[in-house]
C-alpha cells in the first residue's frame, strides 16, 4: 500500500477511536499490555511496515516488462482478498444507500494515485518517487483547510513551503535549473505530483465515511480499482499474465508485500498514537534510497538528498504536532512546543 492506503487505514483507526464500531476478528488486544511496551511495539511494527511497502515499491520498479497498470490490479487483488471475508463475517452492506457516490469518488481516487505512484516509480528514481508521494501529509492539511475549514496557520504554511523547496530539489524542472527539455523526463514527477493530490482526496473523502466499517470501505475500493486498472491494461494492450518464473513469483510477492505492510500499519495504529506512527515511518525514505543504490546503482545526487530532507523534516514536523495535541492542555511537553499549534 502505498500511500492512499497507508492513509485510509492510519484514517480509520484514528476515527474509530471517537465513534462506535464492532471489534474486528484481527484486532489484537492490546489494552493489559504495559504502557511502555506498547509505544516500542508500535513503533517497531511501523517501522517494519514500511520496509514491505518499500519492497514493493522495489518489485514495482523492477517488473519492466510489466505495466504499472497490471501491477496496480495486482496490488488491488491483495487488497481484496482478505478484506472480502471480513466483510463477509461481520455481515456489512458492502454498498450501503446514501454513501455510494461517495464510496465510488473514494475509490476512483485511490485507484488513481496508485496507479499514478506505480507510474512515477517506473519512470523516475525510486528514492526520489517516494519521497514526493511522502509528501501527503502536508497537502492533505490544505485540503482539510479548502474542504473542512479545519485552521490552518503558520505551522501549515512552513511544511508546506519546506515541501515545495524540496519537491522543486528533487524534481528539477528544466525552466530552473537549465536541463535541456529533450533530456527531461517531466511525466515521472508529474505523475508523482498528481498522486499526492488524489491521495489526499482519498484522506478527505474517508473523513465523511468514517461511520463506514473498514471493510466495506477496503472492499468497494479494492473491487473498484481492479476494474479500473484491469481495464485500463486491457484498453491499452498492456495487460498480459505475468512470465513463469522470476515475474510470477515477484507478482505474488507484491501482493504478499503489500499486505503483510497494511496488516503491521493497523496494528500500529491501534497501539501507538498517529502522530508518533507517522515519525516512526519516515524509514520508508530512507529504504528507498538504500534499494536505489543497492539494486540499480543510482547514487542520489546532493540536491535530491537535501530535497528528501526537507519533505521529511516537513512529515516529522506534522507527525509531531498530531502527537502533541494527543496530549492534555496541562502537559509540559505540550506547553515547551507550542510554535507547533501557531
Amino acid at each position: 500500500m502505498l500511500m492512499a492506503e497507508r492513509l485510509e487505514l492510519r484514517s480509520l483507526v484514528i476515527e474509530s477511536d471517537t465513534t462506535p464500531s464492532t471489534t474486528s476478528p484481527i484486532t489484537p488486544n492490546v489494552t493489559s499490555s504495559p504502557k511502555t511496551q506498547i509505544k516500542i511495539l508500535g513503533l517497531l511494527l511501523a517501522a517494519i511496515s514500511s520496509f514491505f511497502f518499500s519492497l514493493s515499491s522495489l518489485i514495482v520498479k523492477w517488473l519492466k516488462d510489466i505495466d504499472p497498470l497490471e501491477l496496480a490490479a495486482i496490488r488491488f487483488v491483495g487488497i481484496l482478498l482478505p478484506s472480502l471475508p471480513i466483510l463477509i463475517y461481520t455481515k456489512q452492506n458492502p454498498f450501503p444507500k446514501g454513501q455510494r457516490l461517495m464510496l465510488l469518488l473514494r475509490a476512483f481516487a485511490g485507484a488513481t494515485a496508485l496507479s499514478l505512484v506505480f507510474y512515477a516509480i517506473r519512470h523516475m528514481p525510486l528514492a526520489d518517487a517516494s519521497v514526493i508521494v511522502f509528501s501527503v501529509p502536508v497537502i492533505v492539511a490544505i485540503f482539510a483547510r479548502i474542504f473542512l475549514k479545519e485552521p490552518c496557520g503558520l505551522f501549515h504554511y512552513l511544511t508546506l513551503f519546506l515541501t515545495m523547496i524540496g519537491v522543486i530539489l528533487i524534481t528539477r524542472p528544466p525552466f530552473l535549473f537549465g536541463h535541456s527539455t529533450q533530456q527531461y523526463n517531466f511525466l515521472g514527477p508529474l505523475a508523482a505530483l498528481l498522486s499526492t493530490f488524489f491521495a489526499a482526496i482519498v484522506y478527505i473523502l474517508l473523513r465523511a465515511l468514517k461511520n463506514l466499517h473498514f471493510s466495506v470501505i477496503m472492499v468497494t475500493f479494492s473491487a473498484y480499482a481492479i476494474i479500473q486498472t484491469s481495464t485500463m491494461a486491457w484498453a491499452t494492450g498492456n495487460l498480459c499474465w505475468p512470465k513463469c518464473g522470476t515475474e510470477t513469483i515477484l507478482a505474488i510477492a507484491l501482493g504478499v508485500f503489500s499486505f503483510s505492510g497494511q496488516i503491521l500499519l493497523t496494528i500500529a495504529t491501534q497501539l501507538e498514537e498517529a502522530g508518533l506512527v507517522a515519525i516512526a515511518r519516515t524509514v520508508d525514505v530512507v529504504f528507498a534510497f538504500l534499494w536505489q543504490i543497492i539494486f540499480f546503482n543510482e547514487v542520489p545526487n546532493i540536491f535530491s538528498i537535501i530535497g528528501a530532507v526537507l519533505v521529511t523534516s516537513s512529515v516529522v514536523l506534522i507527525g509531531l504536532r498530531k502527537w502533541m495535541m494527543s496530549m492534555p492542555s496541562t502537559s509540559s511537553i505540550r506547553k515547551k512546543f507550542g510554535f507547533l499549534f501557531l
